[in-house]
């Protein structure tokens, strides 16, 4: 018997912005930019794709290109992305 699956849509368990914060801040730990970036683009869908574009300034399709784990984000974009999605880097001591 096969078993049925699901593609896994972290989106849609983003629904809070502890959610939200919690998500970053462990991709961010990981230290990988490429994995960085995918989850900016999950974040970004999860708040709609278009407002978040049009808050950052940018086409839709240029951040969809942009974000996926191969995209290679500016740093320029990567922080006009975060102020649209209202969230900010931190640094620990």
């Amino acid at each position: 018997m096969k078993t049925e699956t699901m593609p896994w849509d972290s989106a849609a368990h983003l629904e809070t912005e502890e959610d939200v914060a919690a998500y970053l801040d462990a991709v961010f730990a990981e230290g990988d930019p490429a994995l960085v970036a995918h989850a900016l683009g999950v974040v970004a869908r999860a708040r709609g794709m278009s407002d978040i574009a049009r808050a950052a300034g940018v086409s839709r399709a240029s951040l969809y290109k942009s974000l996926r784990p191969e995209g290679n984000p500016e740093l320029a974009t990567i922080m006009k992305v975060m102020n649209a999605l209202g969230v900010r880097l931190g640094v620990g001591a």
